[in-house]
């Protein structure tokens, strides 16, 4: 990993990411993976503590059924643990649930970017589940962070995006709690805004 000089501390929302390289298993080849990749994009980073473990695959198995959606509407997915790219492939290789997925599985074996994020649980060489929203600027727009036997939902961090989104490309206007596309949105100091 290669990290700006100013980054010395896990980063926040509201603030920029250090770049990185990594390799990453993806579509049967190991490949290059940089953060530099995605600009001008959303990004959402993707933590997850093990391979061939339990709460993952169905994790990682829904978000690759919505990973469409997430390219459609202009981000891409990376999903990242402290497995190496072999174990990637071999698990890619072994379960079907995994073949589903189509974005990169970033390897972070010495723990560098789960640590830059936050994630990392020293004791025991492992992420913790941990989803960060970026955006095209490389700024974190949003994150949740889970103890390891807490599986998240794909469709909400989906739903997060998008509000994320809306926020980025509507000056002014907020969303509200479970805001989804065609919802209200609000426009601090006044009234509803409307439909859009």
């Amino acid at each position: 990993m290669t990290e700006s000089s100013s980054f010395s501390c896990a980063v926040k929302v509201g603030e920029h990411i250090p770049d990185f390289t990594l390799k990453a298993y993806h579509k049967d080849e190991v490949i290059d993976v940089a953060l530099k990749d995605s600009a001008g994009k959303w990004l959402v980073l993707f933590f997850y503590p093990s391979d061939f473990t339990f709460v993952c695959p169905t994790e990682l198995e829904e978000m690759a059924a919505l990973y469409p959606e997430f390219v459609k509407n202009g981000a891409d997915v990376l999903s990242v643990s402290t497995d190496t790219h072999w174990v990637h492939k071999a698990w890619h290789d072994a379960s079907d649930t995994i073949k589903k997925i189509t974005f990169p599985m970033v390897a972070d074996p010495t723990g560098k970017l789960s640590r830059a994020f936050g994630v990392y649980i020293e004791d025991e060489g492992v992420a913790l589940r941990g989803s960060f929203i970026i955006d095209p600027k490389g700024t974190v727009q949003a994150m949740e962070v889970h103890a390891d036997g807490v599986g998240r939902s794909a469709k909400e961090l989906f739903r997060k995006f998008q509000a994320a989104k809306f926020v980025a490309e509507h000056g002014g206007q907020v969303c509200p709690a479970s805001w989804e596309p065609g919802n209200d949105t609000l426009q601090p100091g006044l009234d509803l805004v409307g439909k859009i």
